[in-house]
C-alpha cells in the first residue's frame, strides 16, 4: 500500500546561523503561528484520516504552547465534523492510519474531559487488543499513527507487542526501513524515519518512568539520533533517503520537521546531551524557517504521500502538504520550549 507544553520565548530562544532573515530571526512561535494561520486560512477542513489526524496533533501542540484558543477551535471544529469518528475498513480492520486522529481526540479530551472525545478511541483500541494479533504494524509509518494511543490509554503491554514485531523486522542499527520491500537495502527513506523518531518522543512523554518498557524505548531513541545527527546535511535538512545523499538529494520537510521535532524535545526532556544535539536542532530549525516556510505562511519542499524517496519527485518549494504542517508545528512546540 502507497501512503506514505509551553511558554512563548522571543527571537533569542535559539542561536541562528548564517546570514539570517525575517523569518529565521522570528520567534519559534511566531513562525508557527504563520504556517498554521495560512494553511486554517487557505484549505478546507479535512477529512479524519491520517494526514489531517496530523495536522491537528500538530495544531493542538501550538494551542496548548500559545494558549491562543483559536487553535484549538480549529482542531475541534475538525473533530465534531466527524464526531470524533475513527475510520474504518471491514476489508482492512485495526489498520494504524484510521487510528491516528485519536491523537488529536485525546488532546482534545485533556482540554475538556467530555467522554464522547475518547470514546471512538478506547473501543478502537480495545478491539484491536481483543483480537490478540501483533502483525498489524508492517510499515514503520505506522508506529507514529497508533503506538502513542497505546502509550496515552495505558495499554503498553500490548503496544509493545506491536512495536517489538515492527522492530523486528524494519529496525537497522538506529534506522528503519520503511516495510519488508526494502529490507536489506541502503534505502531509509527520510518521512518513515520522522514517523518512528515522532512515535517515540509521543511515547516517551507519558510513559511512566518506572515502566519497565521505558528503558528500550530510551535506547531506540538515542541510537536514532545519533544516526540522525550523523547525515544531516550542512543546510540543517536531510535527504530523502537517509542511507543515500546521491539518491534525490535536496531538502526535504516533512521528515526534517519531525526529526526536528524529536531531537528538541529529546535535549529538552535531558535525553540527549544539548552539547551534542541542540546545534542539530538549531541547525534544522533554521533550514525549515530559511528555506521551507515562505513570508506568506505555505510551507514549501514537502515530499508528497509515497513510501520511498523516489515518489513525487522533484520535491519543488511550493510543494505542501497538512501532515507536514503538522509536524512543523511539533516541531515549533518544542523549539519553542528550549
Amino acid at each position: 500500500m502507497v501512503r506514505r507544553r509551553s511558554f512563548l520565548l522571543g527571537a533569542s530562544a535559539l542561536p541562528l546561523i548564517g546570514p539570517g532573515t525575517a523569518l529565521a530571526a522570528a520567534g519559534p512561535l511566531d513562525s508557527g503561528r504563520l504556517a498554521a494561520d495560512y494553511w486554517i486560512r487557505t484549505q478546507a477542513v479535512g477529512g479524519n484520516d491520517w494526514q489531517d489526524a496530523t495536522l491537528h496533533s500538530g495544531v493542538m501542540a501550538l494551542y496548548r504552547a500559545t494558549n491562543d484558543t483559536k487553535y484549538r477551535d480549529y482542531a475541534l471544529g475538525w473533530a465534531n465534523r466527524h464526531n470524533f469518528g475513527l475510520k474504518s475498513s471491514s476489508s482492512n480492520p485495526h489498520f494504524a492510519d484510521h487510528q491516528a486522529a485519536g491523537q488529536a481526540y485525546l488532546d482534545l479530551y485533556e482540554d475538556t474531559p467530555e467522554p464522547r472525545r475518547r470514546a471512538a478511541v478506547v473501543r478502537e483500541i480495545d478491539a484491536t487488543i481483543a483480537t490478540g494479533r501483533t502483525d498489524y504494524w508492517w510499515w514503520v509509518d505506522a508506529l507514529h499513527m497508533a503506538l502513542p494511543l497505546f502509550a496515552r490509554l495505558g495499554k503498553m503491554d500490548y503496544g509493545d507487542r506491536l512495536y517489538r514485531y515492527t522492530r523486528q523486522r524494519l529496525w537497522n542499527n538506529g534506522l528503519w526501513w520503511r516495510d519488508s520491500k526494502f529490507v536489506n537495502k541502503n534505502i531509509y527513506w527520510s518521512r518513515g524515519n520522522g514517523w518512528a523518531i515522532a512515535a517515540l518522543a509521543k511515547v516517551l512523554q507519558v510513559l511512566p518512568q518506572q515502566s519497565p518498557y521505558r528503558a528500550g524505548y530510551e535506547a531506540d531513541f538515542r541510537q536514532m539520533a545519533a544516526r540522525l545527527a550523523q547525515v544531516q546535511r550542512s543546510d540543517g535538512f536531510w535527504n530523502v533517503n537517509l542511507g543515500d545523499p546521491n539518491n534525490y538529494p535536496g531538502p526535504e520537510t516533512s521528515g526534517t520537521a519531525f526529526f526536528t521535532y524529536g531531537l528538541a524535545w529529546g535535549v529538552r526532556s535531558g535525553l540527549l546531551n544539548a552539547t551534542t544535539y541542540r546545534p542539530v536542532v538549531t541547525k534544522g530549525w533554521d533550514g525549515l524557517t530559511r528555506l521551507a516556510l515562505q513570508s506568506s505562511g505555505r510551507l514549501g519542499y514537502v515530499q508528497g504521500v509515497g513510501q520511498q524517496p523516489s515518489d513525487h519527485q522533484p520535491v519543488r518549494a511550493n510543494d505542501t502538504s497538512n501532515f507536514a504542517v503538522g509536524a512543523f508545528l511539533l516541531a515549533t512546540s518544542e523549539v519553542a520550549r528550549l
